[in-house]
């Protein structure tokens, strides 16, 4: 049975150590033209970062706003934990598709934050070069690093639909590269996207572990106010599925799930301001319960 990520932190650090979502100003070549326009069918204008921080333009911000934002982030956690170990994890669109030395000014600022103990960066398969990896192993040097990639689907007509504007094949590729340079990778899947069922979803779980990833993200799927998906769902509704099922469903895959790859995400919970369905996302701890009940009953 894999560790979920709570549980493999606190064997690490002793303690619950909590993660700050951080905006670095990004942008995605799947929004400004280089690969496409309008970025992924399901992805919001706040490119799965919907906080705000003030008005937001890419490369905005400086090495300063992010100690600030962690500051910031770590007064609202004080409100409800006692919690002294933090995660930077730079959350919102591509976040190593930038200049390097803007990267560096950003992710320089987290991992010489004193209660920064890991810095996770979400971003894409294809915004990794050898300059990016090189970075990466600099920063590594100081704090951890994870390197949190979306891989969505390993289905090539699913990631089409999905207009992801990448394949299995180049993420294959940048997981071997950072893996190769010692950097964790975490691979996001989505559960319960259009056209697949739960044979598709159990072989890019499958294929997905059979990578050198340290982690995983299995993240139901949001459809979202505002995003191309709606438009989708209201023209030609799909199948959502029930709590009940999507449960049954994440607790087969991670029964699947090799020991040694850690689990970060077995739910999700998008923004009750813009989710359409499903709308029993929204009660994650009734979820979480579920699925636990379920493990325990195996």
């Amino acid at each position: 049975m894999p560790l979920f990520i709570n549980e493999h932190l606190q064997n690490i650090y002793g303690e619950k150590v909590y993660k700050l979502a951080l905006d670095a100003g990004m942008t995605c070549p799947n929004r400004d033209g280089t690969k496409g326009v309008g970025g992924c069918i399901f992805c919001s204008e706040g490119g799965s970062g919907d906080f705000t921080f003030g008005d937001k333009e890419p490369y905005s911000y400086t090495a300063q706003d992010i100690h600030d934002q962690i500051e910031l982030a770590k007064s609202l956690i004080s409100q409800k934990s006692d919690c002294h170990k933090f995660i930077a994890y730079f959350q919102a669109f591509s976040n190593t598709y930038a200049p390097i030395e803007y990267l560096r000014e950003a992710f320089l600022a987290a991992a010489n934050h004193p209660d920064i103990v890991i810095v996770s960066i979400a971003t894409r398969c294809d915004c990794i070069s050898q300059e990016v990896i090189e970075l990466l192993r600099e920063v590594n040097r100081i704090k951890p690093v994870w390197v949190e990639m979306g891989l969505q689907s390993v289905h090539p007509r699913t990631l089409d639909f999905i207009n992801c504007k990448y394949t299995y094949e180049e993420f294959a590729e940048s997981t071997e590269r950072l893996s190769a340079a010692g950097i964790d990778v975490i691979a996001h899947l989505i559960l319960g996207l259009p056209g697949e069922d739960h044979k598709m979803m159990e072989e890019s779980v499958d294929k997905a572990c059979a990578l050198p990833i340290k982690g995983i993200k299995l993240q139901l799927l949001h459809v979202l106010k505002g995003t191309r998906l709606e438009q989708i769902y209201t023209n030609d509704p799909f199948h959502i599925m029930s709590m009940e099922e999507y449960c049954e469903l994440v607790v087969s895959l991670i029964r699947r799930i090799p020991e040694g790859i850690v689990i970060h995400r077995v739910t999700g919970d998008g923004p009750r301001r813009l989710l359409i369905e499903p709308k029993w996302s929204t009660d994650k701890k009734r979820v979480l319960n579920t699925i636990n009940k379920m493990l325990k009953e195996e």
